[in-house]
């Protein structure tokens, strides 16, 4: 009885497990959301025939997500501007048109950020001129270099000038003036090997015609009367182009000039007072009757953001100019 008992014990247990085993089988093949949203998924396919459609597909969307993002555009294009100046430290810049700022609070605004920013009160102070280089019937100014006197050097350094002329009394004036280097066809091939490299080239008349072969070396340093370069007055050549300073347009940009006007540390006056002596140098390359040459202007210092100025009042009036022919004449 005892084993019979034990036996009936023994398989009870094994019936038990067997249905435990059948129960869990069942719940996990059975799926895992209700069978009426149950959708059995057709097998993929990867034939060649089949990607065809959805390359295609793939350039439709892509061209769509770029209309989209082209309508976007449109769309941020059309914001108005907001009136008046933005009140908060951060905003949307396209809602607000650029600030166009007087010299003379953009050389305030410059001399701020140095304080707020611990930046060198000794760093330079830069102007970044646009010019319409038009001058009517497919013509264009050509690319210029030009040398001015600042009513306020920045600089104690001064230039190599190199004076040519054939005159032994002219030679000797110009040495005791100040000329690194004076003589006449002697410098030429001195130059043409480098053993002599001046700054800034000046020469009387006479000795022109026999400087042609330093016209390619020296490019746009070739002395030129519109450059002031030519003459006879050697002592008023040197002291020009010894303490002038160069400004001169891009040759890549071609319509593009960057110059270095003036240090943060100097006063405003100063510092808008030699903007202003650059502005004239620069229109001086341009006929007055056809517009403003310059169209836009950025001042900036080393370390600053570039600022857009009002340039209207600093540049020449035509009307001005034809007076000041008239009483000239």
């Amino acid at each position: 009885m005892v084993n019979m008992a034990v036996a009936v014990r023994v398989l009870s247990r094994v019936l038990i497990h067997h249905q435990r085993h059948s129960l869990s089988k069942m719940v996990s093949q059975m799926p895992l959301y209700p069978r009426s949203v149950y959708i059995q998924l057709p097998n993929r396919h990867f034939a060649a025939a089949a990607t065809k459609p959805a390359k295609k597909t793939q350039k439709g969307a892509k061209g769509k997500a770029s209309d989209e993002k082209k309508d976007d555009i449109e769309k941020i294009k059309s914001y108005p501007f907001m009136e008046g100046e933005p009140e908060d430290d951060v905003y949307l810049k396209r809602l607000y048109p650029r600030q166009i700022y007087e010299v003379e609070k953009a050389i305030h605004l410059l001399k701020k950020f140095q304080v707020l920013d611990f930046t060198n009160p000794n760093q330079g102070v830069y102007l970044d001129l646009t010019l319409d280089m038009t001058l009517g019937k497919k013509k264009k100014v050509e690319p210029f270099a030009s040398v001015l006197s600042l009513p306020y050097p920045f600089t104690s350094e001064i230039n190599k000038v190199a004076v040519f002329t054939g005159n032994a009394s002219e030679i000797k004036i110009a040495e005791e003036k100040g000329a690194a280097f004076a003589g006449g066809t002697n410098l030429i091939q001195k130059i043409l090997d480098d053993e002599i490299q001046p700054d800034f080239y000046v020469a009387v008349p006479e000795i022109m015609p026999e400087l042609n072969p330093l016209r390619k070396k020296l490019k746009k340093r070739f002395p030129k009367l519109t450059r002031n370069s030519i003459g006879r007055d050697i002592p008023k050549m040197l002291e020009l182009f010894k303490t002038g300073h160069e400004i001169k347009v891009d040759e890549e940009r071609e319509n593009f000039l960057e110059t270095k006007i003036a240090t943060l540390n100097m006063s405003s006056d100063q510092i808008a007072a030699n903007l202003q002596a650059v502005i004239n140098e620069v229109c001086r390359q341009r006929p007055l009757n056809l517009g403003p040459f310059v169209v836009r202007a950025f001042l900036r210092s080393s370390t600053s953001e570039g600022l857009l100025i009002k340039i209207e009042p600093l540049l020449p009036k035509e009307v001005e100019a034809k007076e000041s022919g008239t009483l000239t004449a």
